[in-house]
């Protein structure tokens, strides 16, 4: 009946979200196709030609901003300079939100044409083309890149985190989604082995073609060297160049060049020192970073909560207003909690009249008060229950059962839960009807639930789409 009345009214809202980027989906692999008849110049060029267009469309606001700066400059009047560069502020927030939409316009080439470049890397040992000047400055520096006369040579294996790789992907139409979703400043959250990296491309090779500059945030210094390795082969031969701030030392020309860079790979303990030591120096020359622009972060919850550290928090008082994030969030969390408690209560009471009729086994009342205590573990009936006699032995039996074989039968006592505390672990964890009461109602349109890589592939599939 649920499921019945979930398509009478249009699926869940991953199904919605899913559904609306597929027509941009169906366009990535019509382009995508077209280039199958491109030789490798002509596949490049059309990196070119995609700065050119995002130049052209910025062209007046950015000579705008220029002739400003450059009077603002040469004016003595503090009075009036700092007007000028009120307004010089008030036109590159301007000038943001003209890249935002001439990127969203190519976004579906650019995610062909990484998509198209991977499937050569992937189909050939080696890429030949015309050689470009960044292509004799990588020859230099890079032992996958050679020189042949006015041909570049790109090997399709090199080095990456001090292991030998050889490019062997090819997006698939999920990854477009979820490439999709990051350009929009969104959360993708994706299981290990789903290919993350490869995902964030599609989002840095767009957004670095604006020449403004790409952060790709890593939890740790390793992730920051290889995946700027795994993946700068890629960039490069598109024409973009890439770096990783963790190989240079801080305050030094190279780093500077490495923010320079159209993808800039780093931690995010360099990112924010060199951040605040910027806001420290008594002229702009001293500084190391450009105007950010356009950052994504790998395992967003272990860089933002997890791995938060003090020296990285700038402390100060934060006026109260409409957008703060806890008075936007409470009432939702107060309505999980609520609906959790009552279920809670429910699953407590079902434990106590079960074990009283001697039906204390793993699919009674055992299975019961397990979820009980899963649910909210501190509730304080439930512990007064616990401390009575041999009724902990029975939820310890009961856990033991569905933790057994790797936790494979736990999905079967979670399910009926909004969320689970685990207090070993200390860790809380939503579940599917969890998730499902926060997003329902659909209040948040920034929210977007990516589909299973299985499952999106078959949904897609079924549309009568081309899925690699």
């Amino acid at each position: 009946m649920l499921k019945f009345i979930n398509k009478l009214f249009g699926g869940s809202k991953s199904e919605k979200d899913v559904k609306k980027l597929l027509p941009v989906i169906d366009q990535i692999g019509t382009i995508y196709n077209s280039f199958q008849t491109l030789s490798h110049d002509e596949l490049r060029a059309k990196s070119f030609r995609l700065r050119e267009k995002i130049q052209e469309h910025v062209a007046d606001i950015s000579q705008q901003i220029k002739s400003l700066r450059e009077e603002a400059e040469t004016t003595v009047d503090i009075h009036v300079k700092s007007t000028m560069y009120k307004s010089i502020d008030e036109l590159v927030k301007e000038k943001d939100k003209q890249l935002e939409e001439v990127l969203l316009q190519i976004l579906p080439e650019a995610f062909a044409i990484v998509k198209d470049a991977s499937r050569r890397f992937k189909e050939n040992t080696q890429l030949r083309s015309t050689a470009t000047e960044l292509d004799r400055v990588l020859a230099v520096k890079k032992d996958y890149v050679t020189i042949e006369g006015d041909e570049s040579i790109f090997n399709n294996t090199w080095t990456a985190g001090g292991g030998q790789v050889t490019w062997n992907m090819v997006h698939y139409d999920v990854q477009l989604i979820g490439g999709y979703n990051l350009h929009e400043g969104k959360i993708s959250e994706m299981a290990t082995g789903e290919g993350k990296t490869l995902v964030s491309t599609l989002p840095a090779y767009l957004n670095g073609l604006a020449g403004e500059g790409v952060h790709i945030v890593t939890v740790n210094d390793y992730l920051a060297k290889r995946d700027s390795e795994w993946n700068g082969t890629l960039f490069e031969w598109l024409g973009l160049t890439v770096d990783c701030i963790d190989k240079h030392q801080p305050n030094s020309a190279e780093r500077r060049n490495a923010y320079l860079a159209d993808i800039t790979y780093g931690t995010n303990n360099e990112f924010g020192f060199d951040y605040l030591r910027d806001n420290m120096v008594h002229n702009p020359e001293e500084m190391v970073q450009r105007k950010l622009h356009f950052a994504m972060v790998d395992e967003v919850d272990s860089v933002l909560i997890d791995d938060a550290r003090t020296p990285l928090i700038i402390s100060g008082p934060v006026p109260k207003g409409d957008d703060q994030e806890f008075h936007l969030l409470k009432p939702r969390i107060e309505k999980l909690v609520e609906v959790q408690r009552k279920v809670v209560n429910a699953f407590l009471l079902e434990a106590k009249k079960l074990i009283n009729e001697g039906n204390d086994d793993k699919e009674g009342g055992g299975l019961a008060l397990l979820r009980a205590h899963r649910g909210l573990p501190k509730n304080t009936a439930t512990i007064k229950y616990l401390s009575e006699v041999g009724i902990r032995q029975v939820l310890q039996k009961t856990e033991n059962y569905y933790l057994a074989d790797q936790q494979k039968n736990m999905p079967k006592v979670d399910k009926e839960l909004y969320f689970t505390i685990d207090e070993k672990n200390n860790q809380v964890d939503l579940t599917g009807q969890g998730i499902a009461l926060l997003t329902g109602t659909a209040e948040d349109p920034n929210f977007f639930v990516m589909p299973d890589i299985a499952v999106g592939l078959s949904e897609i599939e079924k549309s009568g789409m081309p899925a690699e």
